[in-house]
């Protein structure tokens, strides 16, 4: 993991005190709600529905065991006993009190966390693949180019307000993890024909009011070129992306107008003007920033099997092994997800005690690291599979033993009605119904990988334009209803769902997408994926078992 040097923690420290300050002259009535509003949205308080909401940055998703216990201070002292990770690898605090705001932002300086910039219009948290480091199919480690970004973006005075907010992620498989293509700038980092390792670079991608699949802007861009090009992309923008309507100020809105071609000639022009210069990167820069990422100490040598094959016969630890454990790169090792989609409770929500014991966890069997991901679950990413029998027995005492990572009811999705000011819609509680209708495991499993995403409103903080089946609340005349889309992806062949027909009422939702699952299950081929029999058979069978039930009452 990356540790602060004295100018990182000196930086947070004195925003802290910054902050500290701006927030007793609002208190004090010397600032107006206006002028406190882009002061408190870099430091990352939003003012939410029945609250103020803490949003705290987790670089590239990377939390210590340290860490881990002071979310859990935060939580339980400031907050109402839990916390809610986020799809840009972040955790969010929902009930702290304004005037405290700046004492968590101190407690959380001195483990090295911080939430400048997770928030506003401005480089938001820069996001990764949650398995970087240990994938088998990885090209390269992304996380030392994120961390590169994160230096360069903090703060930076020229991109500090932004016409929009701005998203960054980066992959270093050939298997997207990251949802890079929905992003402002994706990087996947690739091998040219010379065999030398670079960066594919997306731009324009987004959802929201106008989702849009990231395009290609540059096949091949040297290691050495990444914050020179990243420049000139961000200079364009600022300097002509939308600032008179909110809803066309994003990239992927510019770069549409625009046309890829011209965009790019734009940037390109940009960035001959500026590539020589000291942002440019050396070998020896990237090989210092390397070095933060190295393993730690891992057995070599083991043969990847589990020792104890008398442990496998036990039928659910079989069921965990396989669903809740991907493989490492490192033989004799796997990476181990915390499942935080138990049915009882709201995807992504994590107690202060489970904080507590996910900090014991990841010390007595990952070497202290734990890592948030995408799915809003978390990862222990270096487990001895030796170890896993006892870890999984852990893992039942603190409930992260649901055996659901990949399936239906490892939902995503955002806070909606429950918290958010902008939602229309409540997602939560549509979650937990869903949830509650694949208890039963053995029906789970029948199904298969279907990814289900759900957003309370347009700005889809729930992802749920690139799900298998996306669920999007929508008000109508002071009631919830909520429009279903059909083969979204956010993988490396990411694409937009489709809406299958009329918005249907809360208390019909989840009884439609179980019978969009029931279809599939029925007319699938042998191996086949939610996404291939969707494009095989059409919209039209889901549509008539969505709906199918409404016609029968009507």
């Amino acid at each position: 993991m990356y540790r602060y040097d004295e100018y990182d923690q000196r930086l947070i420290e004195e925003r802290v005190t910054e902050f500290r300050q701006q927030t007793r002259r609002y208190l004090d009535g010397e600032l107006s709600d206006d002028q406190f509003r882009s002061l408190r949205l870099m430091n990352g308080l939003y003012i939410e529905l029945h609250a103020p909401m803490l949003r705290v940055a987790i670089p590239y998703g990377e939390l210590s065991s340290r860490q881990l216990r002071k979310l859990a201070q935060v939580a339980r002292g400031y907050d109402r006993g839990y916390g809610h990770f986020t799809t840009r690898q972040n955790i969010q605090f929902n009930w702290p009190d304004l005037e405290q705001a700046p004492e968590i932002l101190q407690q959380l300086a001195e483990v090295q966390m911080h939430a400048i910039q997770s928030s506003g219009n401005c480089i938001r948290n820069t996001t990764t693949d949650h398995l970087a480091g240990i994938a088998p199919d990885e090209i390269e480690d992304p996380r030392p180019y994120c961390e590169i970004i994160r230096q360069w973006s903090t703060l930076h005075p020229e991109f500090s307000f932004l016409p929009r907010k701005f998203k960054i992620a980066v992959t270093g498989s050939a298997r997207d993890r990251a949802a890079s293509q929905v992003h402002d700038i994706g990087l996947h980092l690739v091998r040219n024909e010379a065999g030398e390792v670079g960066f594919q670079v997306y731009v324009g991608g987004g959802q929201g009011r106008t989702p849009v699949i990231g395009v290609v802007i540059r096949e091949f861009l040297p290691k050495a070129d990444l914050l020179t090009y990243f420049e000139a992309i961000l200079r364009v923008y600022n300097l002509l992306g939308r600032r008179d309507n909110i809803y066309k100020a994003r990239l992927k809105i510019l770069v549409r107008s625009l046309g890829i071609k011209r965009f790019r000639k734009m940037v390109n022009e940009e960035w001959q003007r500026i590539r020589e210069t000291s942002l440019q990167l050396h070998a020896h820069e990237i090989e210092n920033m390397v070095a933060h990422f190295r393993d730690p100490p891992l057995v070599r040598g083991l043969d990847g099997a589990t020792r104890d094959l008398e442990l496998i016969r036990n039928p659910h630890f079989r069921r965990w092994l396989m669903q809740n454990t991907v493989p490492h790169r490192q033989p004799g090792y796997r990476a181990v997800y915390l499942s935080l989609k138990a049915p009882e409770r709201a995807p992504g929500d994590i107690t202060a005690a489970q904080l507590d014991a996910a900090a014991d966890l990841a010390e007595r069997y990952s070497f202290g690291e734990a890592r948030t991901t995408h799915t809003q679950n978390l990862l222990l990413p270096h487990v001895l599979e030796a170890d896993l029998f006892e870890l999984w027995r852990a893992t039942q005492r603190h409930g992260f033993d649901t055996a659901n990572i990949g399936t239906v009811t490892d939902i995503i999705c955002c806070p909606g009605l429950d918290y958010c000011s902008l939602a229309n819609a409540s997602a939560i509680p549509i979650a937990l119904e869903i949830n509650q209708r694949f208890t039963r495991l053995e029906r789970l499993y029948e199904t298969g990988d279907v990814q289900i995403k759900i957003s309370g409103c347009m700005n889809a903080c729930g992802h749920h334009h690139v799900a298998h089946i996306g669920v999007l609340g929508v008000d109508k005349k002071g009631e919830e209803w909520y429009q279903l889309t059909l083969g979204g992806s956010a993988t490396e062949n990411a694409r937009l769902g489709q809406r299958i027909g009329p918005a249907l009422a809360r208390k019909d939702v989840t009884d439609a997408i179980e019978r969009i699952i029931e279809t599939y299950v029925a007319l699938r081929r042998d191996g086949e994926s939610f996404i291939d029999a969707l494009d095989r058979l059409g919209l039209e069978p889901f549509k008539q078992g969505a709906y199918s039930l409404l016609r029968k009452s009507s």
